[in-house]
């Protein structure tokens, strides 16, 4: 680190802001489209805790100390996430290190000239709540930027490091890193030229459960003014699911369900401990399908008082606009391979109901409100039971908690050019309009549609600045949700495949 004093000038090319832990130094780069801001400024990993390591391990997050002279934020810090197995959907690099507690700020302008903030986009990255990394070029925020919308990305703990019940340990360990990160932007962003009054929450799948987890928590409400969710997954566990699972975890590796057995253990113990305690089988599957995952938020009665529909039915948020949705055929991907579709083909399409946890009597019901996808096929329709268990029933429920309140309700439903339909993380690229990104092709297939991301990317800077994406509420009688397809279209009970399912 050097010494220098932050000049903050806007057309040098490593621009530096002194924030409340000492000086940063970013770098510019171009923005896309050919509108808007043609520069953007990444301040990317920087510290908003200490590493939790050593004594923190396990512990509550502790804000970061001030440093001396600049420090370089223009190469992403150290992720929670380490290597991860298996298909990755999106790219999500994996950065060795033990200050993984990191914010990323993205900004049109570290100086504004008048002194007035922009309004503001907080990300918070998915991956099942053991996975994922805000290092993301999909989450980059250089074309919000283009469009006066600061951005950050924040990291939080993964896992049983950031979830995991330990007898002695403050639960949530990953919700108190939310929120850790959300104070360091109230009292920070400005200084990046950003407006802490004008804070909307974002993320998808996991990170979309987490915005709507923070939405229904009293402690987090001056933090953020509004909420967009994508494909989230709202499931904050019971506190006694999560003690079970920690105490079998813990026996497995042979040490006490307490902080000093815990430390005992290696990281690489740990996520070995956490690989084999969460391998999918059917009763995992059954467990995730009825809304329990192994890790998680967990209702501890501390932070986390209720589930979040019975908050939204006590009004809380209420004064938040949202807007949520999902992408229509979120895990079909599983089901439509052609080692999952020879073993579907040979079962029932009762059994596959009665197995996925469809009760006799919503079953007809059911086939009867989705013909379009029984006529494609047993793995089309077992993957959208899948997407309409995990997800999309959510919708309709949430719609339905928040009463009156401004909520916004979308489907992206545009069909991948490699799979025929739209799946899980799909729709993130678009959100970011970053389509000229790397690794769209395996997800996307070639040439999506950069019309699609600029209409999905503009109603989402809409909702950021105005409060209101531009299309009518869901509200009755019609509930109108927007549809992302060629063309794009406003449909009235856009969810109503998902009512069957519905106590």
């Amino acid at each position: 680190m050097g010494s220098a004093e932050p000049h903050n000038d806007s057309l040098a090319e490593h621009p530096e802001v002194r924030i409340d832990t000492g000086v940063v130094r970013g770098s510019w780069r171009p923005t896309t489209g050919g509108r808007g801001n043609a520069k953007s400024a990444a301040f990317v990993g920087i510290p908003f805790a200490e590493p939790p390591v050593g004594d923190l391990r396990f512990a509550a997050p502790v804000p970061k100390a001030p440093w001396d002279g600049v420090l370089e934020a223009t190469e992403y810090g150290a992720t929670a996430q380490r290597a991860v197995d298996g298909v990755v959907l999106i790219p999500e690099p994996s950065i060795p290190g033990d200050s993984t507690l990191n914010v990323n700020v993205f900004t049109p302008d570290p100086t504004p000239a008048d002194g007035a903030g922009l309004p503001l986009m907080v990300w918070i990255h998915g991956g099942g709540f053991f996975a994922g990394s805000p290092a993301s070029p999909w989450y980059d925020g250089r074309n919000f930027n283009r469009d006066g919308i600061v951005t950050v990305t924040i990291s939080y703990r993964l896992g049983f490091d950031g979830f995991g019940w330990i007898d002695g340990a403050p639960s949530n360990r990953g919700v108190r890193d939310w929120l850790l990160a959300l104070e360091w932007v109230q009292r920070n962003v400005a200084a990046f030229g950003g407006d802490p009054n004008r804070v909307t929450i974002a993320g998808q799948s996991a990170g979309g459960g987490a915005v709507m987890t923070l939405l229904g928590m009293e402690s987090a409400q001056h933090l953020f003014h509004g909420v967009y969710s994508m494909s989230g997954f709202v499931a904050e566990g019971p506190m006694a699911d999560a003690q079970e699972f920690g105490r079998s975890m813990a026996e497995r590796g042979k040490v006490a369900p307490t902080l000093t057995g815990w430390r005992s253990l290696t990281e690489q113990q740990v996520l070995d401990l956490q690989k084999k305690s969460t391998a999918m089988n059917l009763a995992m599957i059954r467990k995730t399908l009825a809304g329990g995952m192994a890790m998680g938020p967990v209702i501890d009665g501390e932070l986390i008082q209720r589930p979040s529909a019975e908050s939204f039915r006590l009004g809380i948020g209420a004064d938040k606009p949202l807007v949520l949705g999902t992408a229509d055929d979120e895990f079909a991907m599983l089901t439509t391979s052609p080692a999952a579709a020879n073993v579907l083909r040979l079962v029932p399409t009762g059994l596959i109901l009665r197995l996925l946890g469809v009760p006799t009597a919503s079953r007809s019901p059911y086939l009867e409100a989705n013909r379009d996808v029984v006529a494609k096929g047993k793995g089309r329709l077992a993957g959208r039971l899948f997407s309409d268990k995990i997800f999309r029933t959510s919708i309709p429920t949430i719609v339905s908690a928040r009463g009156a309140a401004p909520t916004w309700t979308f489907r992206f439903a545009w069909p991948s050019n490699r799979f025929g339909f739209a799946g899980h993380c799909i729709d993130v690229p678009f959100f970011f309009d970053v389509l000229d990104g790397p690794s769209l092709d395996p997800l996307t297939g070639p040439h999506p549609p950069q019309e699609l991301a600029d209409r999905v990317h503009a109603a989402a800077a809409e909702f950021i600045v105005d409060g209101d994406p531009g299309w009518p509420k869901n509200e009755a009688p019609t509930h109108i949700s927007r549809v992302y397809d060629l063309p794009v279209r406003d449909e009235p009970e856009a969810y109503a495949s998902v009512l069957p399912l519905l106590p």
